[in-house]
């Protein structure tokens, strides 16, 4: 037990996927899971492990944010000993072949700042996914036959954005999407050693401004959690 995980021990799997949303990881567990139990709710934030295909399986919500997830990241890894994260969650599209439904394999993540920022000082470190779980989603996406883009993403520590000179310059530079975790889940996997992947939906887009309905978001979410879990056990 944690200052804000409950879990015993034993009660977390090395391999660890990550939404925001603590009701979306009941949902991807009662979904995915098999004999899926909980074994957090502190604070809200809900995390349920079971098994897929054989393979025990965590499913633990990070909150919304960098400083949130480091949180529960930290903990997972340094106090359960979680191996393999991997976020699972939406994202804003910023480029034009990036459509709504789409996934996203973040194979790097820029940012303004970061919980970790204070580390590294005038260092502009490069967090990135670990390539043996980029890959094999890459592989998994492309045999569901789901449309998959590969590339740099942008985590922002804001959700209401009021710099679209910074979004024109990440769109021009090529960035498929903008989410709010990664950067700090990649760079945290680093300082362990251990190897994270973040999987990402596009909800809603910055440049055609369509939105995904509510009521589409679990079956295009259910492509993301079977992409994830795929990866995580063939890397």
């Amino acid at each position: 037990m944690t200052i804000h995980i409950g879990a015993g021990p034993g009660d977390i799997a090395e391999t660890v996927l990550m939404p925001g949303d603590p009701y979306r990881a009941k949902w991807a567990a009662e979904t995915f899971l098999k004999d899926a139990r909980c074994i957090n709710e502190v604070r809200g934030m809900l995390g349920f492990t079971g098994t897929w295909n054989g393979h025990a399986v965590t499913i633990h919500g990070s909150g919304m944010g960098m400083p949130s997830l480091s949180i529960y990241a930290n903990e997972l890894i340094r106090d359960y000993g979680a191996k393999t994260l991997i976020r699972i969650g939406s994202c804003g599209g910023m480029q034009e072949k990036v459509k709504i439904r789409d996934v996203i394999l973040a194979m790097t993540s820029s940012t303004l700042s970061t919980p970790s920022r204070g580390i590294f000082r005038e260092l502009s470190f490069a967090p990135c996914a670990d390539f043996g779980l980029l890959h094999a989603a890459h592989a998994a996406a492309t045999a569901k036959g789901t449309p998959t883009h590969v590339g740099g993403i942008y985590s922002s520590d804001v959700f209401y954005d009021e710099r679209p000179d910074l979004n024109e310059q990440m769109v021009r530079h090529g960035i498929l999407g903008v989410e709010m975790e990664a950067a700090e889940l990649y760079t945290l996997a680093a300082r362990y050693r251990v190897r994270a992947l973040a999987v990402l939906t596009v909800s809603d887009h910055l440049i055609t401004h369509e939105a995904l309905p509510s009521e589409d978001r679990e079956r295009s979410f259910g492509d993301m959690v079977e992409i994830a879990l795929t990866a995580a056990f063939t890397s």
